[in-house]
């Protein structure tokens, strides 16, 4: 069973039926009509001769099939690798872009980006790909969509830019256009390939758009002589099946190449798992992500070491795939035996293809990359989730794909670590008619017992808010009429780290000189462990951790008899600080009493 789990396309094999059979054949064949266009036009948009496309794409959908949890996932060249794949190697490559050499850095690349997911998936590392928010993966793809397009344009004009970065880019272009650099059938005939791909797209999604686009491409090169016009052509492909190649790269390349390699398996594998799960959902199979890293691992693996390039999840072909019928790995398989009879046997079939027509398949699939609604839906409901977004789009667009990856990245830990350092949090009264406690600047009128104060602090205590919290602390026993017990609901703190405990020793003993007893209710187990631990309990009344707030409330009432009053005076409410300018836009919280959490 250990080879099964390892190697998923045995398995599939055994469990195989003979009616999926027909639909899978079917299926590869439908597939290969988009896998042939794509590969060789985003192997372009790497900076890679296109054939290298056609060798990806054989290598890895195998490499898949037999290593792959998924049973119709499609992987192959993707454009949002390109920009990143190019933006690694042809630094590397050299001003003279030697075909062999950036070849032989890609390959390598591919190799690296194997070994990243492997070990990663041996380490069950799977949860790396929730790095990335999906608001800076938007940022981030709007970037890229952009990055893309502004470096097409000219291919699709038919004249070439030497220049990097998006501004250069589009500085050169629009000298280019301004100097009449452009050629005019290779802008029509790129402009028209993009405008019948988007058409059938839109009107016809089950018609095979890029296919359609590239035969009349083709056609149209015989019928109006665009070699003449000055439009690029494809050429001949090379012929035969390329040989196993280990390639060789100089020890100075690997440090920059492993740099790109980790962005390239960060963002695959966030691809990998957002698409994996969309389609299993469907299927009613379950994810497994470091099943997914090791079918990854695998298919870069192959491609690295067959001339090909770095690989990820493509949401389109699998779309295509699953509307065609397709069951199993067998599709992809299919695929990639009938590219292989194409290369073999007829290498010419695309040398009358425009490159143009290559340029319009790469600015449709960058355009798909772009989610403007999602982005206006970020303004409308969460403004600094937009600006996150906007701020990995600008990393992209201004520095580059490899450094807008690590922004972006970046700004989504930090992300994470402001909603921990900055938490949401409250002060807690009782309301009629409602059960629990809840938030005293949603329900102004809640009720409170005269020298009682129950906080809520929604966050784990750890070194970066531990002073946050003991200053509202402070604060809340600064209020006059002054309280006697300040009752932490501590249901949301999952953690107490040293830094925080020594804060809290500290607040207790200077609460307890000021005759204020710092009381907690609902405090997990593990974390009252900690506390113990960690000998607070020297300091902290042991008394004083109740199993709910109810029970900690009888307790002082019991203590004081004090009884429930009116809402405290709204001046005394609207008192500022740390937390309370960060409440007030916040929702409601309903605080239910609960039995000890453990």
């Amino acid at each position: 069973m250990s080879v099964f789990s390892w190697l998923p396309g045995l398995q599939a094999v055994r469990s195989y039926r003979r009616e999926w059979l027909a639909k899978d054949v079917v299926a590869g064949v439908v597939l290969t009509t988009l896998l042939v266009p794509q590969g060789m036009a985003y192997a372009e948009l790497a900076g890679l001769p296109p054939i290298t496309g056609l060798y990806t794409s054989i290598l890895c959908l195998l490499g898949y099939a037999v290593f792959g949890p998924s049973r119709i996932l499609v992987l192959g060249p993707d454009s949002s690798l390109g920009p990143m794949i190019a933006a690694t190697i042809l630094p590397l490559a050299g001003a003279d872009g030697d075909p062999k050499r950036a070849i032989a850095l890609a390959s390598i690349l591919a190799i690296m980006v194997a070994a990243i997911m492997i070990v990663a998936a041996v380490a069950k590392l799977g949860f790396i790909a929730d790095l990335i928010s999906k608001p800076t993966m938007i940022g981030y793809m709007n970037g890229l969509a952009l990055t893309i397009l502004i470096g097409q344009l000219p291919k699709l004009f038919g004249f070439k830019v030497e220049a990097e970065g998006l501004i250069r880019e589009f500085t050169g272009l629009v000298k280019g256009l301004a100097n009449g650099e452009a050629v005019a059938a290779a802008a029509v005939t790129g402009i028209a390939g993009i405008a019948l791909i988007l058409v059938l797209q839109r009107w016809r999604p089950k018609v095979p758009a890029v296919l359609i686009m590239v035969v009349l491409a083709i056609a149209a090169t015989s019928v109006f002589d665009l070699a003449d016009h000055d439009v690029s052509l494809v050429g001949v492909l090379p012929k035969g099946f390329p040989p196993l190649t280990i390639p060789h790269v100089r020890l100075a390349d690997l440090g920059p190449l492993f740099a790109g390699a980790l962005g390239i398996a960060l963002v695959s594998l966030a691809d990998t798992i957002s698409t994996a799960s969309a389609f299993a959902a469907r299927t009613g199979q379950e994810v497994r992500g470091n099943g997914e890293m090791i079918g990854i691992g695998a298919a870069n693996l192959a491609a690295g070491l067959f001339q090909g390039f770095p690989v990820s999840t493509s949401g389109s072909r699998t779309a295509v795939a699953e509307r065609s019928g397709a069951k199993t790995q067998l599709t992809g398989v299919t695929g990639a035996a009938l590219i292989i009879l194409m290369i073999v046997l007829v290498p010419g079939l695309f040398r009358n293809l425009p490159q143009p027509a290559l340029a319009a398949v790469v600015i449709t699939a960058s355009l798909s990359l772009a989610d403007i609604p999602g982005t206006a839906r970020l303004w409308r409901q969460r403004k600094a989730e937009f600006l996150l977004s906007i701020a990995a789009f600008l990393g992209v667009a201004l520095l580059g794909v490899l450094p807008g990856i690590a922004i972006a990245v970046g700004l989504s830990i930090l992300n994470v670590f402001r909603r921990a350092w900055w938490p949401h949090d409250t002060e807690l009264g009782r309301v009629e008619g409602l059960e629990g406690y809840h938030d005293v600047q949603s329900y102004p009128q809640a009720q409170h017992l005269p020298g009682l104060v129950i906080y809520r602090f929604d966050a784990p205590l750890f070194f970066a808010n531990a002073t946050t919290f003991r200053d509202e602390v402070r604060r809340l026993a600064k209020a006059e009429p002054k309280p006697k017990w300040i009752v932490i609901a501590a249901e949301p703190v999952t953690d107490v780290d040293t830094t925080a405990s020594d804060v809290l020793e500290d607040l207790d003993e200077a609460l307890n000189a000021d005759g204020i007893s710092l009381v907690f209710a609902e405090l997990k187990d593990p974390v009252r462990r900690k506390i113990e631990r960690y000998g607070l309990t020297r300091t902290i009344d042991p008394r004083h951790f109740y199993p709910t707030i109810e029970s900690a409330i009888t307790a002082f009432r019991h203590q004081t008899g004090a009884e429930w009053t009116a809402a405290a005076d709204q001046a005394t409410a609207d008192q500022t600080g740390p937390g309370q300018n960060r409440r007030r836009n916040q929702p409601a919280t309903r605080h239910s009493p609960s039995p000890p959490a453990s």
